[in-house]
């Protein structure tokens, strides 16, 4: 009788974990909705990145051995089964909850929005400076060269890719390395691939085909690319969080709520869509578009962007 009140804390501090892990997921897949923003930044900034990657190094055939060998209670603590499991749940109830809502706020309140996507990827800057304790000749070579790779590649047009099961496999496996990476966003990678607006709504529309192939190219991207992240976080941290927080300045000029529209076109479902925009500052939106610019609003977003990511934070800090 004297360990019952033991087993019983244990058990709800398990529960409070696994509450906690799942609340992580459900920001995590908020983040990947978001051009720009990155899970791995959320997972990073809440203390959860390494284990995660950990969970997902021991996904190797070692671990389909010792199913064999051991059975599946052993393989399910090898790979943090529980871990992953919860994690993953909370992301993909994140998706399926928010895209029709991301969608939808896009549309109607441009600017509110991408407002408040520049005071995540500001803060989360902030946040990634910190991580580096001594800047030197390598980590700020690297900065600037992930800030202008990131500023090229937000000039590139978005392609019109065919949306066949295979191109979004493809699609799934390039976008989920990004997704994992603090600082680079997979859904910025989709934009660029003219796949965001595909998976929006495949996930609106329960596309199970669709999302299915998707997700079986995240699998193979995830077993593929997190040994090389492991290994390149050993070795190179500092320059690696250099150039993350280059990527992530650079595509502040993404991000930018206030743009004109030089070009459009028309895509595979009969929509017109800006092709090429260039960012001009509010007062020059007022002119050109006779459009409000929403300036006070769209301000009370971003330090509402910034100041979320800096709770979460200050909130992992202090459970630390």
């Amino acid at each position: 009788m004297s360990h019952q009140p033991k087993l019983i804390t244990a058990k709800k501090t398990r529960k409070r974990e696994l509450i906690g892990i799942f609340i992580r997921g459900l920001a995590m897949g908020a983040a990947d909705l978001v051009p720009g923003v990155s899970g791995g930044t959320i997972a990073f900034i809440t203390g959860i990145y390494g284990r995660l990657l950990n969970a997902l190094k021991s996904l190797t055939p070692i671990a389909l051995g010792i199913f064999i060998k051991q059975g599946p209670a052993a393989f399910w603590s090898a790979i943090d089964g529980k871990f992953l499991l919860t994690l993953f749940m909370g992301i993909i109830c994140s998706i399926i909850i928010f895209a029709k809502f991301v969608s939808i706020s896009l549309e109607r309140y441009p600017i509110l929005v991408w407002s408040f996507f520049f005071g995540l990827v500001v803060a989360s800057v902030i946040y990634l400076v910190r991580q580096i304790p001594k800047w030197q000749v390598k980590e700020l070579a690297a900065l600037i060269a992930g800030t202008v790779g990131a500023i090229v590649i937000t000039f590139v047009r978005p392609v019109e890719l065919p949306s066949e099961w295979w191109m979004v496999l493809i699609a799934g496996s390039i976008a989920i390395c990004a997704m994992i990476l603090p600082g680079i966003s997979g859904s910025f990678i989709l934009l660029l691939m003219g796949m965001y607006k595909v998976l929006i709504q495949a996930v609106d529309e329960l596309d199970i085909a669709l999302l299915f192939s998707f997700a079986t190219g995240c699998l193979l991207g995830l077993l593929a690319f997190s040994h090389l992240l492991s290994a390149l976080l050993k070795h190179y941290e500092s320059i690696v969080f250099a150039t993350l927080t280059g990527f992530l300045l650079g595509s502040l000029n993404l991000l930018w709520p206030w743009k004109q529209v030089l070009e459009t076109t028309v895509n595979r479902h009969g929509e017109l869509i800006p092709l090429v925009q260039v960012n001009i500052t509010p007062f020059q939106y007022v002119e050109v578009t006779a459009q409000p610019a929403f300036l006070g609003m769209a301000m009370v977003c971003l330090l509402s962007g910034l100041v979320l990511i800096l709770l979460l934070e200050k909130i992992a800090d202090t459970k630390d």
